[in-house]
């Protein structure tokens, strides 16, 4: 019989940066909502000059015997051009993922966008050095990602001297290229994320502040 699971729960504050300029901030969460719920939340608002930019990210989602389960995810994004928004439901019942108002498609171990970096975080505490996902991104699309440890770093930090998990996110059929940090001195939590499209720098957030709050 399944079990739920007990999952560190903890508030995180970063500062925005590209190029070294201080763009805005990002706050990302976990909590226990009840005895079967977990949630996961992402807030970010950036701007430069005219340019605004403002998202949020919400996973629930079960811990069960040591696995994280997708229940929902929720984005949107509003600010300079487009406002966008999505909602993404993992139906354990019916093994189906339903995106928005389309018809399901099979559920076959995916993540949505948020999930498979905190499942990361625990496949790195176990030691583990190469990674793939099938992940229900925030456009809705399925993607196939793949991820590699490249390495440890010392890293300077707003929050200060950490030692850092460098990971290479790598996209199939994507000029993007991402890397993320993760310090095992705060459970393995994510403290740096750096994006590149094309070469350029796109954004670089760096961990500000962090409360074990279980």
């Amino acid at each position: 019989m399944a079990q739920a699971s007990a999952l560190p729960t903890f508030d995180a504050e970063y500062t925005a940066f590209r190029y070294g300029k201080k763009l805005g901030y990002a706050l990302l969460s976990v909590e226990n909502v009840d005895d079967e719920t977990y949630r996961m939340e992402y807030h970010s608002k950036v701007s430069l000059f005219f340019l605004s930019d403002k998202r949020t990210e919400i996973s629930d989602f079960a811990f069960i015997d040591d696995k994280i389960v997708p229940k929902n995810y929720r984005y949107s994004r509003t600010g300079t051009g487009s406002n966008k928004s999505i909602k993404v439901v993992f139906d354990a019942g019916k093994e189906k993922i339903f995106i928005d108002k389309e018809p399901g498609i099979d559920w076959q171990d995916q993540f949505d966008n948020q999930l498979y970096r905190l499942d990361l975080q625990q496949k790195l505490a176990q030691g583990q050095k190469e990674f793939s996902y099938q992940v229900i991104n925030y456009r809705g699309q399925e993607r196939d990602y793949h991820l590699k440890v490249m390495g440890t770093e010392q890293l300077t930090l707003p929050y200060g001297m950490l030692e850092g998990i460098k990971v290479e996110i790598v996209r199939h059929n994507s000029t993007r290229e991402t890397f993320a940090w993760f310090s095992p001195q705060l459970n393995y939590q994510l403290v740096r994320l750096q994006q590149f499209k094309d070469d350029k720098e796109q954004g670089d957030i760096q961990l500000k502040t962090f409360t074990a709050t279980q």
